[in-house]
């Protein structure tokens, strides 16, 4: 029996779907979409009790309904050994209180980056809904972020072990979300990683993984950048 894709319940633009897209896309895994463009279609997720919070993003997968955007992407990366199959170390760490515990040192590491980076991309996912005046005020907010906090972190992560990807040795969530978040800025602002060589090189390094190159390519599942029509679209369904 041929398993069930995944159905993603979402606009028909990037938003906060665009993520759980592109871990599918990276994990090799075919999905189906079902676009809310109604208020109406909303409501008749609502009314089933299909959203825990009564809200999207919402995934059906494996016979669950998942929500919220960080509980999905965990799902799904943990299913498809994102968060590194080959992982095995563990490491007793001393807590504020002085109280030994046991995490798992790469799993932690790459939780905190794509934390990290996921309020980076939550700056470009509202940018499309700013007033035009402050849109552009809010690049040049976006820019300082990404230069100043973010891209020296991971940078330096890249500079100081050598290696293709961000933990491990091997593709994470971490490596995904990171190049999603480069690319939609490099959309706003081109030469954003022009002092960051080894982001440079993590870019083209990732990009050509033969899954996420296809889903790079025309004729995918990947969003285009949101437009007014995708900006109309969501404020009908979720403006009162």
């Amino acid at each position: 029996m041929m398993a069930t894709k995944p159905k993603l319940h979402y606009p028909n633009g990037r938003g906060r779907m665009e993520s759980v897209r592109w871990v599918l896309a990276a994990a090799g895994v075919e999905f189906d979409e079902d676009f809310l463009e109604t208020k109406e279609q909303l409501q008749k997720l609502q009314d089933g009790n299909h959203l825990l919070f009564q809200q999207v993003p919402m995934v059906e997968i494996d016979g669950m309904k998942l929500v919220q955007t960080r509980s999905i992407l965990h799902y799904i990366a943990d299913k498809h050994h994102l968060f590194g199959k080959d992982l095995k170390e563990r490491t007793l760490y001393c807590g504020p209180s002085g109280v030994f515990s046991l995490v798992h040192l790469p799993i932690l590491k790459i939780d905190m980056y794509v934390e990290g980076t996921l309020d980076l991309l939550e700056l470009i996912i509202m940018h499309p809904f700013l007033k035009p005046d402050d849109q552009q005020k809010e690049v040049v907010n976006m820019a300082q972020k990404a230069i100043i906090r973010y891209f020296p972190v991971f940078e330096k992560v890249l500079r100081g072990h050598g290696q293709r990807f961000l933990v491990g040795n091997q593709l994470s969530l971490a490596d995904i979300i990171l190049l999603q978040t480069i690319l939609a800025l490099e959309e706003k602002i081109p030469n954003i990683l022009s002092a960051f060589p080894h982001l440079q090189e993590f870019t083209v390094k990732i990009s050509n993984i033969p899954t996420i190159k296809k889903f790079l390519e025309p004729g995918s599942k990947r969003k285009p950048p949101p437009d007014d029509i995708y900006v109309r679209t969501v404020y009908n369904i979720f403006m009162p």
